[in-house]
């Protein structure tokens, strides 16, 4: 979406520089990968013939990007952060989206490379740290720093609010996925588990969000015949977003079975944020139910069972559940641990560390 935005631009004192990439259909594999080796090559270019940095840091999409933050920071003698958002190969061979065995093996030595040699590397969850350090990065380089939300831009709003109002979500049990539409979210449970609750008129499942899977559960909604109880949306603009997601009685945060600290779906945080209870379907050992049992925000279940989901909302939706103290408990949560001033605290003390070695 970054196409007709200029190559150059300042924001809040930072240079930003875009360089050019292809930007073909991500649903591909193929094309993804030009897509990732235009921009590594173009970027890695660009920042060998910039001025000498303080200091190298960069995210894990595309996967083999720490290999180029590494390169840069040994040619200029400068430390390494790398900051983990997902493990790679492990997601893309867990949602059976990369099955060339050589292709795995390859982008696994590439990415043990660059754990092994980052000077710092941040995990966004406990459950990550410990993976990571199985694929061979030094637990004395590894730190933990969730990712964040900022608790001032989305706050608890009344759950019939005007964007209620406006999809008809008012006199309704509200159950809502707000985000990606993508292969981790295992969409296929909710729009199962729709199946199970027709008898329940006031039970509206909301789909908010776009991605790779989005004309895959149109259809299988129209070919299970719950399109009046599975209601699709757009994503929701940023300054909507806190009455979108206090539209909700109950959000639902799936994660694909396999997926255990390989990813930790921002959203939750959002969520949380807006003071609205979950239900995490997702692997017992996964970050994001640990987070949801320890805080106590919202009910966990296995991944892939639709029934189980739906029964688990029929008894939210019968009242078995104090889904209102369940969102207390995750705003306060997010107030205290997950707020982005004190993520950014943790962050600025860690590049001083960096800096300061």
């Amino acid at each position: 979406g970054h196409e007709d935005a200029p190559r150059m631009v300042e924001h809040n004192g930072v240079r930003i520089t875009r360089v050019s990439s292809t930007s073909f259909d991500r649903a591909e594999l193929a094309r993804r990968a030009a897509n990732y080796f235009s921009y590594l090559g173009a970027a890695g270019a660009y920042v060998l013939r910039g001025p000498t940095p303080d200091l190298v840091v960069c995210m894990t999409d595309p996967p083999i990007v720490g290999d180029l933050g590494v390169a840069v920071g040994r040619r200029f003698g400068v430390p390494v952060l790398v900051i983990s958002q997902d493990v790679f190969p492990e997601i893309a061979t867990e949602l059976d989206r990369l099955r060339n065995p050589a292709v795995v093996g390859v982008l696994g030595t590439l990415v043990g490379a660059y754990l092994r040699r980052a000077d710092r590397i941040v995990a966004i969850g406990e459950t990550m740290r410990e993976r990571l350090q199985a694929k061979g990065a030094p637990p004395d380089r590894l730190r933990v720093i969730p990712n964040w939300v900022d608790t001032r831009a989305i706050t608890p709003q009344p759950r019939d609010n005007e964007w209620a109002g406006q999809h008809d979500l008012v006199s309704k049990f509200v159950v809502m996925h707000s985000g990606n539409v993508g292969h981790a979210q295992d969409l296929d449970s909710l729009v199962r588990a729709a199946t199970f609750l027709r008898d329940r008129d006031d039970v509206q499942i909301v789909i908010a969000g776009f991605g790779a899977r989005h004309a895959e559960m149109l259809e299988l909604a129209g070919r299970l015949e719950v399109e009046d109880t599975v209601r699709f949306l757009p994503y929701q603009r940023r300054e909507k977003l806190p009455y979108s997601l206090s539209s909700a009685d109950l959000h639902v945060v799936g994660l694909a079975k396999g997926l255990a600290g390989y990813v930790v779906p921002s959203r939750l945080y959002g969520i949380l944020s807006a003071g609205r209870p979950v239900i995490a379907a997702a692997d017992e050992e996964s970050e994001t139910a640990r987070l949801v049992r320890e805080v106590g925000c919202g009910l966990v279940i296995a991944p892939g069972r639709p029934e189980l989901l739906a029964r688990t909302i029929r008894s939210a939706a019968e009242g078995e559940y104090d889904l209102e103290e369940m969102g207390r408990r995750g705003r306060q949560y997010v107030e205290e641990d997950a707020d982005r001033v004190v993520a950014m605290e943790r962050y600025r003390a860690l590049v001083r560390e960096l800096l300061a070695a």
